[in-house]
């Protein structure tokens, strides 16, 4: 699974001229689901944002996570991780799981995520969103979990 991670102040997801999901302070989590990705994956993607420690202290130092600061997390699926760009200048999609089964890790990693009481929204799998992302820091880091 392909992750594109941002601490955020503020974020929302917009379909057809519609605010359909925002968060205020917390991560933007922009997930791709690739072959071989399986529902322990999920879980195994769950403990790592859940503990991921980068939100900052009271010395401004990233030791706190997502938990600690009882903040929100937008989760967002986007194929476009996958981008294969070593031939071309068409970006190549076909490392991406197919919609169908995506959709299936996609909804059970949500549902990870809120079991672990945190605040998760999403936007609308397989729409034209448009994002509204405030990063924080800004902070960007990747996370691929097989």
């Amino acid at each position: 699974m392909l992750i594109n991670i941002q601490r955020v102040s503020s974020s929302s997801v917009e379909v057809n001229q519609s605010i359909v999901s925002h968060i205020q302070k917390g991560l933007v989590c922009l997930v791709c689901a690739v072959p071989n990705d399986t529902m322990n994956t999920c879980e195994k993607v769950v403990e790592k944002l859940s503990k991921l420690r980068i939100f900052n202290d009271l010395n401004g130092k990233m030791n706190k996570s997502i938990i600690d600061i009882n903040g929100s997390v937008l989760v967002v699926s986007q194929f476009t991780l996958a981008a294969n760009l070593k031939s071309g200048n068409r970006p190549d999609f076909r490392g991406a799981m197919e919609p169908k089964q995506a959709k299936l890790l996609f909804d059970h990693l949500v549902q990870l995520m809120k079991n672990k009481n945190i605040d998760t929204k999403t936007g609308i799998f397989g729409s034209n969103m448009k994002l509204n992302i405030c990063n924080d820091g800004p902070v960007t880091i990747p996370l691929d979990i097989q």
